[in-house]
């Protein structure tokens, strides 16, 4: 694969002017990094309280035009808009400047080197040759790492998108030069705006009259609620114009063509955008965008939410209907784009649960492509995930992928569950056997850019001297310090109240620690419709009520700022803390607190972690809290405040290491090595291939003498929970019938069903050879009578199999005893699937230290059934009389053998047809079932529907989809006639 310097890409096109600013743009910047989009004092309102001024140091001063490196430097993945002076902070001299002491100027120092040394990767393609590997890396987001301002006939408005800053990490790590993969990020452009509204969002500079530049969050921005924080409003600023759209936005085929390059060379990798409209202008090629909150609506109201452990009332489903349908119309349109880029060998990573149909969607598309899917939210147990209406759809969406990833193992282990539950699938903490591939499941917890933070952290004047103010407006007093969306599964509400209970307890506390609550905007479309403002309203209650109660002029306790702030206030904060506080209720990947870590290198405060979040499972060394249990979370606070020092750093030193050496980048190469190597432990080449129908039936039609043997239950029919409902279709008795009225073919139904069951429901196809009960009972073709192989078998052991069935059919709710004459059947399939599992365990292991030693019986594992019969008896030796007997005897071998069973009882027919003298292109062994499994079986076919196809082939009536084999064979046959 060609790399590629960053140096020589393309320089992107500049921004148009702006006609309130005139503004001008150089060709070597990114219109995103312009000083009117860059150059923002973004300070919350903590800064406001702080009246003396600091007077800035020059080294601190953005760096003039011709001293910028050229090209596009900025970095697309962090969750802050951009500095311009962060262009100049790799500088020695910038680093080593207000340096207090030696040791304090080495670590300065070691800052300067900016991303860590990389070493290059090894070429997966020479390693996993097996797989022809491309080398290219296809990523699918919900949203790229911008939000898109539009101006209709001009370049787009792309600035810096908040949030998921460690996925965008992933990315831009995938896309570096030494990588070894050409990687290409497939995501929706998100929420357009006109170019005129994004320019005041959080974060952006505004104008005075006056034309001095003024930060939007220095002037207060107004806040969620009355009640939410004692922030002033500064009315002589300007309100951002906001248009109100009645027809939406129409976006024309030159615009997007236009993005689409902008974002091709965007400097984080290259990006493809998705489009996803309303209405199209089929003869112009124009899209209207109007609704475009649509998009999100089914995931973030029914997914997210379920996800978490909340459920909605009741309704009539309408809207519902509606929210899926878009839902599945943006998974089949990221499928259709995802398709335009893909290349034969090229990997998909799909990311989180905005895409869970698109796996599949893909898969039925291009059957042999490698896709991994990475869920970044919880997944909830079968019993919350059964109230979802779509349940069966968005499983068997997401089985399309080769591996599925986690946050940690308690969301994989139900995965796993609900596959089994909801829709009857083999599991185990490996992955799930679903529609003839193995899904492997694993656990990868997601990392930050640890180096990128520190260098940050570290490494700018600024934030010391927002450290030093900080410090200053508080001094004497611990600072506990927390940041979170205005979700309610963050668990605000439940900080707070636990802050007041402490507080009330240790009354000693009181004017000596101050809570600094940062609470972002919610990104989630189920919070934003909050209509009654629950969440903001119950936050803002909470604060009034603690600062009234325990506040004065001179001590506020809980400091609040409902609002984005900027990246240098958000780290001073998290380096100036004694204490960080997460209490979420429900989350996946909480990156504050890995990002806490690494800024407490020298203040060493504890991590107070909620042991709901996905990020306790990785950081164990932190004190995880319940935060339901507000006494609990109170008295923490208290031990953390009084914690020793040297047991804080001892904490901080394991802590750190964690976080450091379990990188973004150390977590997207992990994910994609365990994929590979789940490809190729699944490689089609070592799995068993799919049965070659056209082969089949070119020796089908060769031979004279042709011997079929069937198992019953899995093959003919599929697997119910009753075993006396599995009855045969009536195309199968046709189908059956039809082939053993040729009086070429010799079929068999080799079942372990009893003699009463196949006589009821197939005994009435006279050609029909029968066996009962695993070879123990036959019935030949054209008779009527039952032959008992076992006749002078002593069953006495039966009675004791029976008394150990039995205390375990009492103890296992649904499980029940089948008895036959010659075998005994414990059922487990109408229990709940893993306690019957579990049961058929101990069970196993309690006959084999018992009936076993005194008998010669064997314990075999079946469908969801345990059984007991002679070791004599299996499916082999009949197998092995049939082919010996056929014809009209001895020596008159059959030319064709096709035998087709489902479960382990039939690898005895499998090994018995191995061990014959016939050749081995003449028998045709096939397993129905995933193709993964390990078998002794040649071929494989998915299901029981596939197996009746077949035979139906054979038959001369091929459905569409074997008309290409028929066609193969026909063309085989005319040639040998020609020659």
């Amino acid at each position: 694969m060609q790399e590629h310097d960053p140096a020589s890409l393309p320089m992107l096109p500049p921004a148009g002017p702006s006609s309130s600013e005139g503004l001008e743009s150089s060709g070597d910047t990114h219109p995103a990094l312009h000083p009117s989009t860059t150059s923002v004092e973004v300070t919350p309102d903590i800064e406001a309280l702080i009246s003396a001024p600091i007077v800035e140091s020059p080294d601190t001063q953005t760096p003039k035009q011709e001293d910028r490196e050229t090209g596009p430097q900025w970095n697309a993945t962090s969750y802050f808009a951009p500095r311009e002076d962060s262009k100049a902070s790799d500088s020695p001299t910038r680093f080593a400047a207000g340096a207090k002491n030696s040791a304090d100027l080495l670590r300065r120092l070691s800052l300067t080197n900016g991303k860590r040394a990389t070493i290059p990767a090894i070429d997966p393609r020479a390693s996993h040759a097996g797989l022809h590997l491309s080398g290219g890396i296809i990523s699918a987001a919900i949203c790229i790492p911008h939000s898109v301002g539009f101006r209709s006939g001009a370049d787009w408005e792309l600035k810096p998108r908040r949030g998921t800053s460690a996925l965008f990490a992933s990315f831009s790590h995938l896309s570096d030069p030494q990588q070894p993969w050409n990687h290409t990020l497939v995501g929706w452009t998100g929420e357009i705006k006109l170019a005129d509204d994004i320019a005041g969002t959080p974060g952006s500079s505004l104008s005075d009259h006056s034309g001095k530049k003024t930060s939007l969050n220095n002037q207060a921005s107004t806040p969620l609620n009355k009640a939410s924080a004692p922030v002033p409003l500064d009315a002589s600023i300007r309100k951002p114009r906001t248009r109100q759209l009645e027809e939406g936005i129409r976006v024309s085929e030159a615009d997007r063509v236009r993005l689409e390059k902008q974002l091709l060379k965007d400097p984080s990798g290259k990006i493809v955008p998705v489009w996803l409209w309303d209405e199209r202008d089929e003869r112009h090629g124009d899209l209207l965008l109007k609704d475009q909150g649509r998009w999100r609506r089914y995931a973030e109201h029914e997914l997210y939410t379920l996800f978490h452990y909340r459920q909605h009332e009741p309704t009539d489903g309408r809207a519902e209907r509606k929210w899926w349908a878009d839902y599945f119309r943006l998974n089949r349109i990221f499928a259709d784009r995802i398709l335009e880029v893909y290349k034969p060998g090229d990997i998909v990573w799909i990311h989180d649960y905005h895409l869970l149909l698109l796996p599949s969607l893909l898969r039925q598309r291009v059957p042999n492509i490698y896709i991994g899917f990475f869920l970044h939210i919880p997944f909830p147990s079968s019993e919350y995930l059964r109230c979802l209406s779509r349940r069966k759809e968005v499983l068997t969406g997401v089985l399309g992928a080769n591996m599925i990833g986690f946050q940690s193992y308690s969301y994989s282990r139900h995965f796993s569950s609900c596959c089994t539950r909801i829709l009857g699938f083999d599991s185990s903490s490996a992955g799930v056997d679903a529609y003839g591939a193995h899904v492997a499941v694993d656990i990868f917890p997601i990392g930050i850019d640890a180096t990128a933070i520190a260098r940050t952290a570290y490494g700018d004047q600024s934030i010391e001297a927002k450290i030093t103010r900080i410090r200053a407006q508080y001094p004497g007093q611990k600072i506990i310090v927390g940041r979170d969306r205005l979700d309610s599964v963050r668990g605000v509400s439940q900080k707070f109240m636990a802050f007041h209970m402490f507080l009330e307890i240790y009354p000693e506390w009181r004017g000596k620690v101050v809570l600094i609550q940062v609470t972002s905007p919610t990104s989630v479309e189920e919070e934003k419709d909050d209509a009654g403002h629950k969440v903001s309203n119950r936050i803002s209650e909470l604060v009034s009520k603690i600062n009234g109660l325990y506040g004065g002029l001179e001590y506020t306790p809980i400091l609040h700022f409902p609002q984005y702030i900027s990246r240098d206030e958000y780290f001073a904060l998290l380096r100036v803390a004694d204490v960080g506080l997460i209490t979420s209720t429900r989350d996946g990947m909480n990156t504050t607190s890995l990002e806490y870590i690494v800024c407490q290198k020298e203040n060493f405060g504890p991590l107070i972690l909620s042991e709901f979040s996905g990020t306790a499972g990785s950081l164990s060394n932190a004190i995880h809290i319940n935060p339901w249990n507000l006494v609990g979370v109170a008295e923490t606070i208290d031990y953390a405040l009084t914690m020793p020092l040297e047991d804080r750093k001892r904490q901080h030193a394991k802590l750190y290491k964690r976080v450091t050496t379990n990188t973004v980048q150390v977590w997207s190469d992990n994910y994609i090595k365990r994929l590979l190597t789940n490809l190729t432990s699944f490689d089609q080449s070592i799995a068993t291939p799919l049965l070659d129908k056209a082969k089949l039936l070119a020796r089908y039609r060769q031979a004279k003498k042709r011997l079929f043997m069937f198992d019953y239950d899995g093959t003919l029919t599929p697997i119910v929970k009753d075993p006396q409902a599995a009855i045969p279709s009536d195309r199968v008795i046709r189908t059956v019938k039809s082939l053993a009225s040729d009086p070429r073919n010799a079929v068999w139904i080799i079942s372990g069903r009893d003699q009463a069951f196949l006589n009821e429901w197939m005994g009435h196809i006279s050609e029909l050879g029968l066996s009962a009960e695993h070879g123990s009972f036959i019935r030949k073709p054209r008779s009527d009578e039952w032959e008992n192989l076992n006749e002078k078998t002593d069953m006495s052991w039966q009675k004791d199999v029976m008394d150990i069935f039995q205390h375990y059919t009492e103890r296992t709710q649904g499980s029940f005893i089948e008895r036959k004459r010659i075998a005994l059947t414990w059922h487990f399939r109408r229990a709940d699937p893993e306690y019957g599992a579990f049961q058929a365990r101990e069970c196993k292991a309690h006959l084999e230290n018992t009936v076993a030693k005194k008998w010669e019986v064997e314990v075999m594992n079946g469908k969801a059934n345990l059984e007991v019969r002679p070791t004599f008896v299996n499916k082999g030796q009949i197998a092995k009389r049939l082919v010996h007997e056929y014809g009209q005897g001895t020596g008159d071998p059959p030319e064709f053998v096709l035998c087709v069973g489902d479960d382990f009882t039939d690898e005895d027919m499998f090994r018995a047809l191995r061990g014959t003298k016939l050749p081995q292109e003449d028998i045709f062994s096939v397993t129905v079932g995933a193709s993964s499994k390990q078998t002794l079986a040649s071929w494989h076919l998915l299901e029981p529907s596939d197996v009746i196809a077949v035979v139906a082939l054979l038959n001369g009536a091929a459905n569409w989809v074997d008309l290409p084999a028929v066609a193969a064979v026909d063309a085989q046959h005319m040639d040998a006639q020609n020659s």
